[in-house]
Formats: structure tokens, C-alpha cells, sequence
């Protein structure tokens, strides 16, 4: 729980720091749009901290999945999700979220259990915003603010980091690939990397630039031709998100944020028939 009140207490700093500058350049429109979003996000602090019961829970609200006593999970599945996002910090894919579980934690996500999670984790917002401390929600393309498909994120991530533009795929891959450099180089007590974590870096290591797959595995240099290479893109792809989520914070409502704007992408599907 620590985790999550950290996420939100600094996405509160960097909304109170935007909301100044706005001021400072005399944009109240902004300032209003950010006032709302920290709102929220004071909201979703206080819901975690137990200060707001949230709305009347004995409403309807689809249940989280929860394990069942014959398949042997330690967690309900949207918690191992959410233990696999927070160790990659970037959005990902179902079976990229099995790998990372399977590796780190106890074992592959049950991913038979995914098609209807994000669903499940809408219609419970819609019926009791903010009510849980966290949404599996989705990622939404910086084009149409659409859910962007099969990628996976945190509700409390700022919306910049949920976002996916033209240079956001590498900046993930690159991303998630340092994340996994550091936490297998923070296991303890291993001798020797377990099979699991060794096979996922040996993937990213083919894919990245100027990172020779000769000899064993290097997560040293690994990670310093993930971080030269991230470094090239990370500013571009950092501008094109920003854009976006200026315009998605103008134009989508709280759900739509979290989970896109189904409604214009479906409408922009028929102008294009």
C-alpha cells in the first residue's frame, strides 16, 4: 500500500506545480483542468488512507476476481497484474505480464482470467469512481485517446504515463528492459540468475542496439545500450505524450482517462467505412 500512496502523493506535487505554472502564465482554463484531476487524485489518496468510505459501496459493484481454492493462487490475478506493472512501470500485454509474474514473483498469470478483467475493473469505476485504490485500466493511444489494444496499465500512473504515441512502443520496450536489468541484479541469494528471469533478458538483449549477445548475459552493459538508445527517443516521446494528455484531460471524462474513448473510436471507424 506504501507504493500506491507514494505514486499518488507525488502525482499531487507535480499536479500542484503544473496548476502554478498555468497560473503563472495566466491559463485558468489548464489550471481549472488540473484542479479536477488533483481532486481526484486527493480523492484516491483518501480512499487508500481509509479518510473516504468512497460511494455507497452496498451498491452493485462487480466483485475483483479472486482466487478460487483448487487453483493454488497466492493473490487474486488483477493483484499479481498489478505487482507486474509496478516492477516494468510502462503499460504491457497480457503475456508479457505472465513472463514478468512468472520470473519475479510465484508463478505465470492465469491469463484465461484477463479477457474480462479490464471490463470488470470499467463497469466497478463507472458504478463506484475511486472507490478501490487502483484500476487495471488501459492504455490510450495519443491519436484517437482510444484504448490502446491488449496493453495493460496502473490507474495511478499520471495520464502521460499511460499514454502510447508513435515512439512509445521502443521507449516501453527499452524501459521495461532496465527495469528487469535492476531487479534481477537485486535478487538475493542467488548464485546464478533463475531460468526464468535469465530467458526474459535474453529476449530484450536481442533486441536492443549495441548490446552484443555473445558470452553470457552482461546486465551492465545490458543496461547501458538500453539507456543510450532510450535516451535518443525518451525526449520526443515524452513531448508527443504531453501533447496528448493536454488534449485528453480537455476532452475525456474521468472512465475515459482510465480506460479510453470508445465511443469516438468507434465513431471514427464508421466515418472511415
Amino acid at each position: 500500500m506504501d507504493e500506491h500512496l507514494v505514486a499518488l502523493e507525488k502525482r499531487m506535487q507535480q499536479l500542484q506545480e503544473a496548476i502554478r505554472q498555468a497560473l503563472a502564465e495566466h491559463d485558468k482554463a489548464q489550471a481549472g483542468t488540473l484542479k479536477e484531476e488533483l481532486t481526484r487524485t486527493q480523492r484516491a489518496w483518501d480512499v487508500l488512507c481509509g479518510l473516504d468510505d468512497g460511494p455507497n459501496k452496498t451498491q452493485s459493484e462487480p466483485a475483483a476476481p479472486t482466487p478460487s481454492e483448487d487453483d493454488g493462487d497466492v493473490l487474486p490475478v488483477r493483484d499479481q497484474i498489478h505487482q507486474a506493472l509496478t516492477l516494468l512501470t510502462v503499460p504491457a500485454p497480457p503475456r508479457l505480464l505472465s513472463q514478468v509474474h512468472q520470473a519475479f514473483f510465484s508463478g505465470p498469470l492465469n491469463t484465461a482470467r484477463l479477457s474480462t478483467l479490464r471490463r470488470d475493473e470499467e463497469r466497478s469505476f463507472r458504478s463506484a469512481p475511486y472507490a478501490r485504490p487502483y484500476y487495471i485500466c488501459a492504455a490510450v493511444t495519443s491519436d484517437l485517446l482510444s484504448p490502446a489494444r491488449a496493453l495493460l496499465a496502473l490507474s495511478t500512473w499520471p495520464l502521460e504515463q499511460r499514454l502510447v504515441g508513435p515512439l512509445t512502443q521502443r521507449v516501453h520496450f527499452l524501459t521495461a528492459a532496465l527495469r528487469l536489468a535492476d531487479a534481477a541484479e537485486n535478487l538475493t541469494g542467488e548464485t546464478e540468475l533463475p531460468q526464468h528471469v535469465r530467458q526474459l533478458l535474453q529476449h530484450y538483449s536481442r533486441n536492443i542496439h549495441g548490446y552484443s549477445t555473445r558470452g553470457p548475459l552482461d546486465l551492465t552493459a545490458l543496461r547501458r545500450a538500453a539507456a543510450a538508445e532510450l535516451e535518443i527517443h525518451a525526449d520526443d516521446d515524452a513531448d508527443a505524450r504531453a501533447e496528448a494528455a493536454r488534449r485528453a484531460r480537455q476532452k475525456l471524462g474521468d472512465a475515459e482517462q482510465l480506460f479510453g474513448n470508445t465511443l469516438r473510436n468507434v465513431a471514427s471507424r464508421r466515418r472511415t467505412a
